[in-house]
């Protein structure tokens, strides 16, 4: 490993450490606590290049999704440090490969529910099962519905979300979705078997829906376990 010089270390951490703390929060709704551990030689981070930063971060929220616990690590990045040192923020100079672990409870989820990628998928899901179960078109159903999401059950195979819809006369209609929650590819989230109660009706629909996360993402390995969701891959950060 390289030494770390007198230099070296004030820069890291009276420049460069606060400097990538202010723009990962820059990145984010909001974020509880944030560690960034950067590593790399004299001459590299002179030059503007850090071989690597590890970050761990809680209550993290990313484009409207919740996460608990966020372990990252980013290689080969390079910065305008020159700038940096002038006082200006921090900008990447490349895209930035990074890879590691996201951890989301059960609140989590249920707080995520209002992300565009979520909340679209989910009430294209719900209109399509309430079509098989009521024989309408998911516009007619969804129509001056108020979707209210109550409660979410994390299992392994099993992901239980149940709420309410609730029309304009103030009719309320319980529901519950269940569904497993499985890879399609690296960038694509699949639902499986998703089935919906509602009314004393049970209905599955005949084949599963893909939420498509772009793609940057590259998601190795997704685990449903009791009361919590694990994700372990990577994505590609665009300056």
């Amino acid at each position: 490993m390289p030494l770390i010089t007198k230099q070296q270390s004030r820069i890291i951490s009276s420049v460069l450490s606060p400097a990538c703390r202010v723009w990962l929060r820059s990145q984010v709704s909001a974020i509880g606590d944030l560690s960034v551990k950067i590593s790399g030689g004299d001459r590299q981070i002179l030059s503007g290049y850090i071989p690597k930063v590890a970050i761990s971060a809680s209550r993290a929220i990313y484009q409207g999704l919740h996460l608990s616990q966020i372990h990252l690590v980013g290689e080969n990045i390079r910065i305008n440090l020159g700038q940096v040192l002038k006082g200006k923020p921090l900008r990447l100079l490349e895209p930035i490969p990074v890879s590691g672990e996201l951890l989301l409870e059960e609140a989590d989820l249920k707080a995520s529910l209002d992300a565009p990628l979520l909340a679209t998928a989910l009430t294209d899901l719900l209109g399509t099962l309430l079509l098989a179960a009521f024989h309408m078109h998911p516009a007619d159903i969804l129509e001056d519905q108020q979707i209210n999401w109550q409660q979410i059950t994390i299992e392994p195979e099993c992901l239980t979300l149940s709420g309410t819809l609730t029309d304009a006369t103030n009719y309320t209609k319980p529901f519950v979705l269940r569904t497993d929650l499985q890879l399609a590819s690296p960038h694509e989230l699949l639902l499986v078997n998703p089935c919906i109660e509602i009314q004393q009706k049970l209905v599955q629909a005949e084949e599963g829906f893909k939420i498509d996360l772009g793609k940057e993402v590259d998601i190795q390995e997704l685990t449903l376990s009791q009361g919590r969701l694990i994700c372990r891959g990577g994505i590609t950060v665009i300056p």
